[in-house]
């Protein structure tokens, strides 16, 4: 699209402006693909979320299509395999950390939490829609943001310190920060008015 005003972080990149007008902003509640979302983010620390972005399909083949309890079972050896795989972060930490992720998923659907509704619980189970007229009123985390951090170290997970987490949040719809001259920014804030967590 063009002659559009997007919010300010957005390139004039393809996947980029794809990503932000299709998928930024919109809730997400999806148990799976709030897991795949969160790891992702996770992978970003350090790093722009472009370079990241442009690596997610071969995240998605790499990491079992971000199904947990495959991923659970990945051992030393595919942790070797996967650091020898250039179409992905080739960092130990961070690939454990989605191991290590997978295996606090799993344990929270065995005590019978569910994954959305414990990540949605910090909000109040609904989208809050934001009103930033400027980018530079964003901010990088919030109250909200360092709870579910917290929350989250506590059951296991990892790579997902209080900015990632409010990122996070910015990208599943939790809040919607597109800015209010941003051309998303209408269409993100009716379908959070329509929507409801599961």
């Amino acid at each position: 699209m063009d002659n559009v005003t997007r919010c300010g972080w957005v390139s004039n990149d393809a996947i980029y402006q794809q990503y932000h007008d299709e998928v930024w902003g919109r809730p997400v509640y999806d148990n799976l693909e709030l897991f795949a979302k969160l790891c992702l983010d996770g992978q970003q620390a350090g790093l722009s979320w472009i370079t990241i972005l442009k690596r997610q399909q071969n995240y998605y083949q790499a990491f079992a299509n971000f199904e947990p309890s495959q991923i659970a079972k990945f051992d030393d050896v595919q942790v070797e395999l996967l650091m020898q795989d250039s179409g992905i972060i080739r960092n130990r930490a961070k690939i454990r950390s989605i191991i290590g992720n997978a295996k606090a998923y799993l344990l929270m659907e065995q005590q019978g939490e569910n994954f959305s509704n414990f990540l949605w619980s910090f909000i109040g189970a609904e989208p809050r829609i934001n009103h930033f007229a400027d980018l530079s009123e964003v901010p990088t985390q919030t109250p909200e943001s360092v709870a579910m951090s917290k929350a989250l170290k506590k059951k296991g997970f990892n790579f997902c310190g209080p900015t990632i987490c409010y990122a996070f949040m910015q990208a599943v719809g939790m809040v919607n920060d597109h800015i209010t001259d941003c051309f998303c920014y209408k269409s993100c804030r009716d379908v959070s008015r329509g929507t409801t967590a599961k």
